[in-house]
């Protein structure tokens, strides 16, 4: 039977992550609720998934078929919420097997029995935006849109913070202190003021939204690796590797880097809930991505624009609270299990 003292650093690390039932149960939470928004087209769409129509089978999901396929007039893309269409595959043997939710994020209800913004009702199940959209469709985009974003400005900006961080803590001297004093001139460039600028002159986007961040998002990340790097360098493990004639690329790789990554690790769910608090503030403020693609921080815009629909902004705002919650548990869980001060 293995003990405790058999165990390698990260299987103990790992027990120490089991112990806290929190930072489990958040992992798993937001496990499932991400897998589920890979599946967002099946789950909420406008389009059935399968459809039989007189004899012949049709996937709409993954084809646009003209309306004339399904007994109608024109040769336009069908329109299955269409109450006619509806009718027409309903008939005789004909069937269809539709989403859990009947409308997609850029679906408009032309059917809705109140004004938009309409409430919540048995057809849209968290009400109807001000555009007539569907508030649950865009709510579970918008979440897969801020995570994969999130997913995406963290890995770029770790990749970045290890290089820079690695370079400044494992070479020192004037190469550290030149990119010291490059990262203090590049940290005072006013980002808004540059987002501000580029907004006017591209269309807003995710990928512009994705490199301007990139650009400011490694330097805090840097910090850390550099006083890991400046503190592993000089201990004995690092001295022998060096009087057997490794290379500094393969002392990095091998021996300094690995010792290193606690902080970085540690770090990874909060970058990841920051990314997704920048997102959400400046489509809030209107520089983020544009008003077609879901996004939590326009449904906030829309609920302050639109005070008397309560449904908008308390379903935006429950997801964004639950959303960070869970990955600010996830850190303090990783946090408490790279602690080696905790047994």
């Amino acid at each position: 039977m293995s003990t405790t003292k058999s165990l390698s650093p990260g299987q103990r690390a790992w027990l120490r992550f089991k112990r806290n039932r929190r930072g489990v149960l958040s992992l798993w939470i937001f496990l499932i609720a991400f897998v589920i928004s890979l599946f967002a087209e099946v789950i909420s769409n406008d389009r059935p998934l399968i459809v039989v129509y007189q004899g012949e089978t049709y996937f709409p999901l993954l084809q646009s078929y003209p309306e004339k396929t399904f007994g109608g007039d024109f040769e336009t893309p069908t329109d299955f919420l269409d109450p006619f269409i509806e009718r027409s595959i309903r008939e005789g043997s004909n069937w269809a097997i539709y989403p859990l939710n009947r409308y997609s994020f850029t679906s408009l209800n032309y059917f809705a029995p109140s004004p938009n913004p309409a409430p919540p009702s048995a057809v849209n199940w968290l009400g109807t935006d001000d555009r007539g959209r569907d508030v649950f469709a865009r709510l579970l985009y918008g979440f897969r849109t801020s995570v994969l974003f999130a997913l995406a400005l963290t890995a770029i900006g770790v990749v970045l913070g290890i290089v820079m961080g690695a370079i400044q803590g494992y070479f020192a001297g004037r190469v550290d202190l030149v990119i010291q004093r490059f990262i203090e001139i590049w940290g005072s460039v006013p980002e808004l003021y540059l987002l501000i600028i580029l907004a006017s002159v591209f269309e807003p986007g995710l990928l512009i939204l994705l490199v301007i961040l990139s650009l400011f998002g490694w330097m805090g990340l840097a910090d850390y690796v550099r006083a890991e790097f400046l503190r592993n360098r000089a201990l004995d493990y690092v001295t022998a590797a060096r009087a057997l004639g490794l290379s500094n690329l393969q002392i990095i790789g091998r021996h300094v880097l690995p010792n290193s990554m606690t902080p970085v690790i540690a770090f990874l769910p909060f970058r990841m809930s920051a990314a997704i608090l920048a997102l959400t503030s400046l489509d809030f403020l209107g520089l983020g991505v544009p008003s077609s693609t879901p996004s939590l921080g326009e449904l906030l815009a829309q609920g302050k624009a639109n005070l008397d629909a309560w449904w908008i902004s308390l379903g935006t705002f429950g997801v964004l609270v639950i959303l960070l919650m869970l990955l600010i548990f996830i850190g303090e869980a990783l946090r408490d299990a790279l602690d080696t001060r905790r047994g």
